[in-house]
């Protein structure tokens, strides 16, 4: 389990705002080098949406959230005993909860795209430290897209977390 960060752009003309997510995946490598991920991510977050005529003085910051399912190969351009660094790219799908937290009228209303699903993609250069032959430190800058409200959205962020090894080392 991983943890994440994304700034991201809830809406057309809204800010960006800052995302926090948590990320599982597994990967099945075919050889040393070429391998498969399928990941599931969350992402939270509060958008500023400011007062307007819509909100009622009611709140200016909704907290929304989006949930991705991605798939894709990863390889590795550099391996040693104690370090790896990969590319990986990943496509899937993307489901984004932008009127959770809105009491009244529709996220619309207030500047933010509507609930919906769409796609999803991701490319990323993932570092890896060994701390065992099984255990390994992982931190992944990426680069990520969503198709919200018929527009992408492009993102930058990054993963962070353990890696746990399976197998035969």
């Amino acid at each position: 389990m991983d943890t994440g960060y994304l700034r991201f752009q809830p809406g057309p003309s809204l800010q960006r705002l800052t995302f926090y997510a948590w990320e599982t995946g597994l990967t099945r490598f075919s050889s040393e080098r070429l391998g498969y991920t399928l990941d599931g991510r969350g992402y939270y977050g509060t958008a500023y949406v400011g007062v307007n005529p819509s909100s009622q003085g009611q709140f200016t910051r909704p907290a929304i959230s989006q949930y991705d399912l991605l798939f894709g190969p990863i390889y590795r351009f550099y391996l040693q005993p104690k370090y790896s660094i990969s590319g990986r790219v990943m496509g899937g799908g993307a489901y984004g909860n932008f009127s959770g937290d809105i009491s009244v009228g529709t996220p619309a209303d207030v500047g933010l795209y509507p609930d919906a699903f769409t796609y999803a993609g991701s490319a990323s250069v993932i570092g890896e430290y060994n701390l065992t032959p099984s255990v390994a430190f992982k931190l992944a800058p990426e680069y990520f897209f969503t198709g919200f409200g018929s527009t992408t959205q492009a993102s930058r962020g990054f993963t962070a977390g353990i890696v746990y090894r399976f197998g035969k080392q």
